[in-house]
């Protein structure tokens, strides 16, 4: 049977971790408490036993005159104090009204008690409250969004000219406000929270730091601004209302820098022309503003269903733990107090159970086409369950693979390859391809690795990437994949590699490592319902997503890939090169230099070579340019650094007759690189080399329980970012060819990846839940604007 401690840690809410009733620091109150109770027992033992008469008279205040034990009134008393206002709630103190022996720890068990029910009660009655205002403007939003598509389909079906066929839309009167006088009806609940919720995809913003705001309180000028390039006012309901649509696609930017570029040339946004007496909100834009309130009751259902979990956990701490009280003291307290923490706000409010009601209602009325069971799938998503044959086949493959690369290396070995007197062709045109997938998987595997010590240590990493629950890869799959594909790859490899150690040099023998690739590209983008579909589309997303940096919003796991592929710069250079050997089709000749005649192809190495900085660097300027953070530009510039330094490296290695003076340029621009990364890991992404924090060096909360393990990664991270020092003194490791040295090299940057993987979530879940955020907050679509 699992204690209650593990089941209670494995339930509760990791982000209000803090707000929960402290448990083990109870626990360890009733253990000292039984120390001195046994302490106690053994002091009596030793004095002499009590005269009859007196013992008599002590067992008989015990009991009343009709017989009936009355030890629970004569136990502790629970005092209800009125808060001195309303948002902090009552008090609760209790009193000992009988002499325990252990008086003192005795009394120290109960004002801790009581200090975590009002400390449930108080967290408990705010985010209620925060639920509640939250689920007042969401109603309202729903009924202007009901008002506009009535609106819309009485127009729609009252038209019958052909051009308001074809743009169907609603006729709003213009409201001649300016732009600075927009008001949020969310600002309330943001300046509770000082901050936004991080991870917003498509029309979540996500954000590092509490949004700017001037000293007012409200939000600056530039960023009302720039939340309203993409809106218009209209009236509603006898109120000017405002449809703020999310600038998260290329076609909302391009459009809303248009704008703003349009009105700081001819100024003209706040006059109102005789023609511009109408404003037509289509019917995409109700479209995404349905979607956006459709989000946001999802949003709120998952949270007023944290707040019923946190309420039934918390009770039944208080159960326990009065259990364990009355079990090691003797004593009849569970009846007293338990009344009291019946009786307490957090479990006696019913607000939550009626809201979550309504959501249910109106979802399933404006959502779901009255269907409950279609409306549950999206307010209460089932988690997939983990099949026993998943762990199986993982094991199968994993066997294989390592039986088929022995045999590679065996073979590979007896041929004599992956030395400097290897074969060339060989070592030029199949090494990359096998290096390629090497890296790739290699990465994938670490996230996998990353997963599971992410559940391990209760990173709720699924909500700072917005992963579906039933959808999102567990570890399983990853490992999976991973043994899967690595068996498929060097299978091709071992039967590759012995076609060509038996001799054979048809042109089909050279197509087989380029039709492997083919086969992934393809099975990347197969658009049939297998072989994790959803993955790999939300994979193709972010790429896109991450390829047009300055034209989609940034949020989390977009720029969280692109820093994955900072690190596999070798891998792309790989993949550049095998395309541009199969493309061109001079694997036929076995013409492995006509690439690297090719102008354009050492162009591009260039490129491909600091692509990867290029786009993390966009990502920070849109990010500076949404939040007008200039940390984000201070971030930037770090891949600026990396980006010179990338680009020296390839000079380096292109240009063989001023090699001097490009050594020089790579020692310069890599170890200026190398400091500012370093600095960055530590500080910004780690948040470590906290100075004033009671772990030395290191953070105030910590998620792993050892701190030497901060410690080593420390000083592993600052040796694998030297790694890039290899090209400064071309080390030799005895026969072994430069390509293989290569790889390996790329392999430690990619382990050192992984590692940075985990402590950057760690910070970012640490940093979330201080806040106590555990679900998203969605902005809503339409804004009050006011009538002055």
């Amino acid at each position: 049977m699992v204690k209650f401690s593990k089941q209670f840690e494995g339930q509760l809410v990791p982000e209000w971790k803090d707000a929960f009733v402290d448990y083990w620091q109870l626990k360890k109150d009733l253990k000292k408490i039984h120390l001195l109770n046994e302490k106690n027992m053994v002091t009596k033992q030793e004095k002499p036993s009590l005269s009859y008469t007196n013992l008599f008279f002590s067992r008989f205040r015990n009991f009343s005159i009709c017989g009936h034990d009355h030890r629970d009134h004569d136990v502790i008393q629970v005092h209800k104090k009125l808060a001195s206002s309303a948002s902090k709630g009552d008090v609760y103190e209790t009193e000992l009204l009988e002499q325990f022996a252990d008086t003192d720890a005795t009394k120290e068990f109960f004002a801790r008690l009581d200090l975590q029910l009002n400390k449930v009660n108080q967290f408990y009655k705010t985010k209620e409250n925060e639920f509640m205002e939250r689920g007042e403007s969401l109603k309202k939003q729903m009924d202007i969004l009901i008002e506009l598509k009535t609106e819309l389909k009485q127009q729609r079906s009252q038209s019958t000219s052909q051009e308001s066929k074809e743009n169907p839309s609603i006729s709003c009167t213009i409201s001649c406000e300016e732009e600075d006088s927009v008001k949020d009806t969310t600002d309330r609940e943001q300046q509770r929270e000082n901050s936004i919720s991080e991870f917003e995809r498509n029309e979540v913003q996500f954000s590092d730091s509490p949004r700017a705001v001037d000293e007012s309180g409200k939000p600056k000028k530039e960023e009302s601004k720039l939340r309203s390039l993409s809106s218009k006012t209209f009236n509603c309901q006898g109120k000017n209302m405002r449809l703020n649509i999310p600038l998260t696609t290329p076609s909302r930017t391009i459009s809303a820098i248009t704008y703003l570029v349009w009105e700081d040339l001819v100024n003209q946004s706040k006059k109102c022309g005789t023609e511009s007496g109408k404003l037509n909100i289509n019917k995409t834009k109700l479209h995404h503003a349905e979607k956006m309130i459709r989000g946001a009751f999802m949003e709120l259902y998952k949270g007023l269903g944290y707040l019923k979990t946190y309420r039934n956990l918390n009770m039944l701490a208080f159960v326990k733990i009065l259990k364990k009280f009355d079990k090691v003291t003797e004593k009849q307290v569970l009846p007293i107090y338990l009344k009291v923490v019946e009786s307490s706000y957090f479990n006696s409010s019913d607000k939550v159970f009626k809201l979550m009601d309504e959501v249910e209602e109106l979802f399933v009325e404006h959502f779901a086409d009255d269907d409950k069971r279609k409306a549950m799938k999206y307010l209460r998503p089932s988690q997939r369950k983990e099949s026993h044959a998943v762990t199986f086949f993982i094991g199968l493959f994993t066997g294989c693979f390592i039986a088929l690369f022995a045999g590679y290396v065996i073979m590979a070995h007896l041929s004599g390859l992956y030395t400097r007197q290897s074969d060339i062709v060989y070592m030029e045109t199949v090494y990359p391809v096998l290096s390629m997938f090497s890296l790739l998987f290699l990465h994938l595997f670490l996230y996998g690795c990353n997963i599971f010590m992410w559940r391990k240590a209760r990173i709720n990493y699924s909500f700072i990437f917005e992963l579906a629950p039933t959808k999102e890869l567990k570890y399983r799959d990853v490992f999976l994949i991973c043994t899967t594909c690595m068996t498929v790859v060097v299978g091709v490899m071992f039967v590759h590699l012995s076609l060509v150690a038996k001799g054979h040099s048809s042109t089909e023998v050279h197509a087989i490592p380029g039709l492997l690739l083919l086969f992934f590209l393809v099975l990347l983008v197969c658009p049939f319902n297998i072989l994790y579909r959803s993955s790999r589309y939300h994979f193709l997303r972010v790429i896109r997503n991450i390829i047009l940096s300055p034209l989609y919003k940034v949020v989390m796991v977009d720029f969280f890939m692109a820093d994955q592929l900072c690190s596999q710069v070798p891998m792309l250079r790989n993949l550049e090169y095998v395309a541009c050997y199969y493309i061109t089709g001079s694997y036929k000749t076995q013409d492995y230099g006509f690439c690297m005649r090719t102008k354009h192809y050492r162009d591009l190495a260039y490129a491909v070579s600091f692509l990867p900085y290029y786009w993390r660097a966009m990502q920070c300027a849109r990010r500076w340019f949404d939040e007008g953070q200039t940390s984000h530009l201070v971030n930037l510039g770090k891949y600026v650094s990396a980006m010179l330094a990338a680009g020296a490296k390839v000079a380096y290695e292109k240009e063989k007759e001023n090699s001097i003076g490009w050594l020089s340029l790579v020692v310069v621009m890599s170890s200026a690189a190398t400091v500012y990364q370093l600095y960055w890991d530590y500080v910004k992404d780690w948040g470590l080399l906290q100075f004033h924090s009671k772990n030395p060096w290191l953070r105030n909360e910590l998620m792993l329980r050892r701190k030497v393990i901060y410690y080593f990664s420390m000083g592993l991270n600052l040796v694998l970012r030297l790694a890039w020092l290899q090209t400064v003194l071309h080390s030799s490791f005895g026969s072994v060819d430069y390509r293989v040295i290569g790889f390996f090299l790329a392999a430690l940057e990619v382990i050192r990846r992984g590692q940075w993987n985990f402590y950057r979530l760690e910070n970012e879940h640490l940093n979330n839940a201080g806040k106590f955020r555990a679900v998203k907050t969605v902005p809503l679509p339409f804004h009050e604007v006011d009538q002055d």
